[in-house]
């Protein structure tokens, strides 16, 4: 406990911390699922840290809510004042460049900058040297003048080669980290948990790169604070692990809000090419003076021509014209055959063999590349120019070997250029299954602790992350039973179909307006969409009971600024999607949030890309029914409403009502089939469930809230 920063733990933490204990001691994996409020990270943390303490390892904890960096941060800083421990928040370099450079120009400013200051100091060293030479000369030393001849003329060559240098590219910021005594940073860095923010701008006053400070600050700390991106690319993560001067194996990791690693791990294996990259690619092979650039012209062009008629004739009637700004997909896959793109690619190519060519534009890719990294470090060119041949090449090999593959789904997209308002095209080899990205990482780290408030069924977790045979710990809410009532409305199954239904929306609209009307502080009301959201939004705008009283949370609006403005408002009711940001990883307390509503099962789109999951699934887990819709569609959908009702009862003391608006939700779903979903939820929830009417909704709210003594005055009348 000597970790732990508070006085006691909630109920369950200190359990919860001997198991994480055990495990750690084992070196298993820990999937631990534990309500929102009670706690979770420390139950994670303290035993983490001791244990990295005791066996010399490095706890890296990680999220890719941005909410929970900052509390993760908080709780740093708490366990700061207990015990003492270095603790670094790390974030991308995109976030910390203080001149704005990609990683790709970054890379090659820090090696020309190092490559000056190693010539000043070799420059300095000889001067010394030519120094104590005319002293030796003096006391007439035999072989001393010649060995000043000697010197001289290496400083001569220095010279030449500092003027080059200095002519070409460097990095001012990272030239003084070099050149300067930067101990005073690292003692400011360790005297408190510092944010990226923090260090940029304490870096920023002083002309320090404080990017390139805290990676050289990493070695050796007890805790890094970080985001998914850091541990779930392998490229990246070898550079991580490197920089913090560790194997894997001395390494312990935190994945908290565990259940999106599996999307994000999607978002990191997935690969694509854009028709523009093809374009700059012949572009710069056509200026290429180099045997090999016919072969890989050849191959290149004729995936271009391929991508171009693939998405020319997958277009529907009418489509091209609707396409806009933003990605569209386009069904290509074929279940008994390769699909349309490498059909057609295989149709058009004339050459030697596709691979053979492929490998030709690899290697004259790599040529190129190199040429453009000595043009940047010697200031011939302002900027560090991306190799497009290299980027194309690497794509179509990938996409002819992989393609095929069980968890690799071949896509189409396209999207309408701004400017030019033409329509160009994207492949993408789309990973289905995230666990040829998570596994690797589960084998080769000492252990990692997944933890969530909605990480159950645990074994749907297993298989689709490749975790083998983890300690498994679910924690209920434990805060008083009679501070919560969750129920479950018989309002219709909110279909697609049935949503457009004028009986239905009626119907919706008042269980909204009876939900926010009952409530003695803020009602979070949580739709499929943010179009459905929008659409009783206007509803609810004619409703005079709650006009005045309406936010809307729309997509692609600042949440943070809408969600200050709600929880700063009394009794007011807030609109928004189930699939947005506040539907996780967010606190509100107390009349921020009394009551939340679930508005409908809120499937997912059911996209192309979706389909691909469940069919991968399906392929892959045969063994079990439904394997395909329980683990892409079901799950994940339950997941999310349990996280959306979260958001209320966020202490012992705390109390709300959470609603769930669906048919589904109630006894009735068992009459369903795979659509009732009241069974999806864990038993201790499942059993929590209050089945009622919509007309009987307020009645239930007025009960609980007056049993509370919530409403200030007299209670509204039904």
């Amino acid at each position: 406990m000597r970790f732990f920063p508070y006085d006691r733990p909630y109920p369950n933490q200190e359990a919860a911390m001997d198991g994480i204990a055990e495990a750690l001691d084992g070196g298993r994996d820990v999937l631990i699922e534990g309500a929102p409020g009670t706690g979770k990270t420390l139950s994670a943390l303290v035993p983490a840290l001791e244990y990295a303490r005791r066996e010399d390892k490095t706890v890296v904890i990680t999220t890719n809510v941005h909410q929970q960096m900052r509390q993760f941060v908080e709780d740093a800083r708490a366990i700061t004042r207990t015990e003492s421990i270095r603790a670094v928040v790390f974030k991308g370099k995109s976030s910390m460049c203080h001149i704005g450079v990609d990683y790709q120009e970054c890379q090659t400013l820090r090696d020309t900058t190092r490559s000056l200051v190693e010539r000043e100091e070799d420059k300095e060293e000889l001067s010394e040297q030519a120094d104590a030479l005319v002293d030796r000369m003096r006391a007439g030393e035999d072989g001393a003048a010649e060995a000043r001849t000697a010197v001289t003329d290496e400083l001569e060559d220095i010279d030449e080669e500092l003027e080059d240098l200095r002519e070409g590219n460097v990095c001012e910021y990272y030239y003084n980290n070099l050149t300067e005594d930067t101990d005073e940073f690292f003692s400011w860095l360790f005297d408190d948990v510092r944010t990226p923010e923090n260090i940029y701008e304490y870096a920023d006053e002083r002309k320090l790169c404080g990017y390139e400070l805290l990676k050289e600050g990493m070695e050796g700390v007890d805790l890094v604070v970080c985001n998914y991106h850091h541990l779930l690319d392998p490229n990246i993560r070898e550079q991580f692990f490197r920089w913090l001067d560790r194997d894997p194996d001395d390494v312990i990791t935190v994945f908290d809000e565990a259940h999106n690693i599996e999307s994000a791990a999607r978002d990191h294996a997935s690969r694509t090419l854009t028709e523009n990259t093809l374009r700059q690619a012949l572009d710069e092979l056509e200026d290429t003076d180099d045997s090999r650039a016919d072969a890989a012209e050849n191959v290149l062009s004729a995936f271009l021509d391929a991508l171009r008629e693939t998405y020319d004739e997958a277009f529907g009637f009418g489509e091209r014209e609707q396409v806009g700004e933003n990605w569209h997909d386009l069904p290509i896959a074929n279940r008994d055959r390769r699909d349309d793109l490498t059909l057609t690619f295989l149709d058009q190519y004339e050459g030697r063999g596709i691979d053979a060519e492929v490998e030709l534009a690899l290697q004259l890719g790599k040529r190129l590349d190199g040429e453009y990294e000595d043009a940047y470090k010697n200031g011939e060119t302002t900027t560090r120019k991306e190799c497009q041949t290299l980027q194309a090449a690497e794509f179509v090999g990938a996409w002819m070997a992989d393609g095929a593959k069980l968890g690799q789904h071949p896509m189409c997209s396209v999207r309408r250029d701004g400017g030019t308002e033409e329509v160009y095209g994207r492949a993408e080899l789309y990973t289905c299954i995230p666990r040829e990205v998570t596994e690797a990482l589960f084998e080769e780290v000492h252990a990692s602790v997944l933890m969530s408030a909605t990480l159950r069924p645990f074994d749907v977790m297993e298989d689709v992350l490749g975790l083998s045979d983890p300690v498994t710990m679910a924690y209920g809410l434990e805060y008083p039973e009679e501070n919560r009532r969750t129920l479950a409305v018989e309002t219709p199954a909110l279909f697609s179909s049935e949503r457009e239904e004028p009986a239905t929306q009626e119907k919706l609209t008042q269980v909204i307006t009876d939900a926010s009307r009952f409530t003695p502080g803020n009602t979070l009301v949580f739709f499929p969409s943010y179009a459905e959201a929008e659409r009783y939004h206007e509803r609810l705008e004619s409703r005079p009971e709650v006009t005045d009283r309406l936010f809307l949370d729309e997509a692609g609006t600042p949440t943070e600024e809408i969600r200050a403005k709600f929880v700063g408002s009394d009794g007011a009711v807030m609109l928004t999607s189930l699939w947005g940001t506040l539907a996780e990883g967010v606190s509100f307390d107390g009349n921020d949030a009394r009551t939340v509503v679930v508005v409908g099962v809120p499937y997912p789109h059911l996209s192309e890309r979706l389909e691909a999951i469940q069919d991968a699934y399906d392929r892959a887990y045969s063994g079990r029914r439904e394997a395909g819709w329980r683990y892409a569609v079901e799950i994940p959908t339950i997941r999310k409403t349990r996280q959306a009702l979260g958001r209320v009862i966020r202490s012992p003391e705390d109390f709300g009502v959470r609603v769930l608006a669906d048919k589904r939700y109630t006894r009735m779903s068992s009459e369903m089939g795979k659509y009732g979903v009241r069974s999806s939820f864990p038993s201790e929830e499942r059993a929590e469930l209050v089945d009622v009417s919509a007309q009987k909704l307020k009645f239930a709210m007025l009960n609980f809230y007056g049993d509370h003594d919530a409403y200030a005055g007299e209670p509204p009348r039904p």
